[in-house]
């Protein structure tokens, strides 16, 4: 089947579930993070397994499921779990929710998610604002033939994260007393974590954070000129930085941790998400 025909028919079924509601803006939550979902409020919730082509979420921590409805004054869409390269998926799959929303006229997204932390001056538990991103990773999410539908071949890359919603972050966190970083996040692929020598490069290379996500959403976001804001939940301290062993469990133990500041912030920048996007 034709990809545009695929992505016509999983949005055609979230709008038969949800309704014509207008949706102002879409938040895809990382691993720890999904309790944002359960603070929506008139929520309809569809699981990811009845959506038609959409993937299923695999990782702990990720629900698999949309809710959509009314949070802080917006309407929303909100995914409560994404999709990783490293369960077998395709990068166009990872992005097919992003390519979903945009079919669905949604212009804003929000990407958030649990990050390693490379910068030695911050500490587990920090957010940091996502100002740019490394990928040197060969495979793309827009390999293979252009939908134009969606987007030109050829686009740029130098406003991936939208400088307007950085600032509504940053007045957001100021205001909440949270001192939130801004840095770079690179992408890696996972599953396993990275080794030291690889944190070194990353370090070496201008990263301040790194994980297994949102960079091909946002990559997919920018070809369909969509308006994005990313934040990093700063779990663990990157191989190699501390003289410890890495597990999952650390990164959604400290997620938990938290988790109030980081659902304060999130409804704070959706309540001054801009609406004129």
């Amino acid at each position: 089947m034709v990809l545009m025909d695929m992505l016509k028919e999983s949005a055609d079924y979230i709008r038969n579930m949800a309704g014509d509601m207008k949706i102002d803006l879409a938040i895809v939550l990382g691993s720890g993070l999904g309790d944002i979902a359960d603070e929506i409020q008139d929520a309809t919730v569809i699981d990811y397994h009845d959506i038609p082509h959409f993937p299923v979420s695999t990782v702990p921590g990720h629900k698999g499921r949309l809710v959509i409805g009314s949070l802080e004054g917006h309407n929303v869409m909100c995914m409560q779990g994404r999709f990783h390269y490293y369960e077998g998926y395709s990068m166009a799959d990872v992005v097919y929710p992003v390519r979903v929303m945009k079919i669905l006229g949604i212009d804003s997204l929000f990407l958030t998610n649990a990050a390693g932390c490379v910068n030695r001056s911050w500490k587990p538990g920090d957010l940091m604002i996502i100002e740019d991103h490394i990928k040197l990773i060969a495979d793309s999410p827009l390999r293979g033939l252009n939908p134009d539908e969606l987007g030109p071949r050829f686009f740029d890359m130098s406003r991936a994260y939208d400088k307007t919603l950085i600032g509504v972050a940053e007045a957001e966190a100021d205001k909440l007393g949270i001192n939130i970083r801004k840095g770079v996040y690179m992408l890696f692929t996972g599953p396993a974590f990275e080794t030291p020598a690889e944190v070194r490069f990353a370090r070496t290379a201008g990263a301040d954070a790194v994980g297994m996500s949102t960079v091909p959403e946002a990559i997919a976001a920018s070809h369909m000129g969509m308006h994005t804001l990313g934040i990093s939940c700063l779990t663990n301290m990157a191989a190699g930085i501390l003289d410890q062993p890495l597990n999952h469990e650390e990164v959604l133990e400290t997620g938990e941790r938290v988790k109030k500041d980081f659902s304060a912030l999130v409804r704070g920048i959706v309540r001054n998400w801009p609406v004129l996007f």
